[in-house]
């Protein structure tokens, strides 16, 4: 049913149960996974000029964020290998996130998302906001969410 499978990770105790279900199910359609770890950009001070960060301080924070999501990333090609599924870790750097796993499912070509959600529901929903709400709302493919 299922040729290519993304699933987006964050490296979470929530997102690896999502990486679990994932590789079970391309296990068993004999499909091919792709990990997706989006890597946020540094932040701009909401304070302008209030605070001057230098630009190696930067550099070493989002070098640090994206060996983080490589080494997620590289864990879960692992475990999906491991368990006979072909499998490749990819990263995108944005503040986008639902956009950047949409972007990805398209460019890899892949005809199922699977994220996990929290399941944040009223006030929590609307100031945290939802990636997945989002993913599942505008997804043109289709889109598995577990919690």
């Amino acid at each position: 049913m299922y040729r290519r499978i993304l699933v987006a990770t964050d490296g979470s105790t929530l997102s690896k149960k999502a990486v679990r279900a994932s590789i079970g199910l391309a296990s068993s359609m004999a499909a091919e996974l792709v990990a997706l770890y989006v890597v946020p950009r540094y932040p701009v001070s909401y304070f302008e000029g209030g605070v001057t960060v230098s630009h190696t301080d930067i550099a070493r924070t989002e070098k640090q964020w994206s060996d983080r999501g490589q080494a997620v990333v590289d864990d879960v090609r692992d475990a999906a290998q491991a368990d006979g599924v072909k499998a490749k870790g990819i990263l995108a750097r944005s503040d986008l996130v639902a956009e950047s796993i949409m972007s990805a499912a398209r460019k890899h070509k892949c005809d199922l998302v699977v994220m996990a959600s929290h399941g944040r529901k009223g006030l929590k929903r609307i100031l945290l906001g939802s990636e997945t709400q989002h993913v599942l709302t505008h997804s043109s493919v289709p889109v598995l969410v577990l919690r």
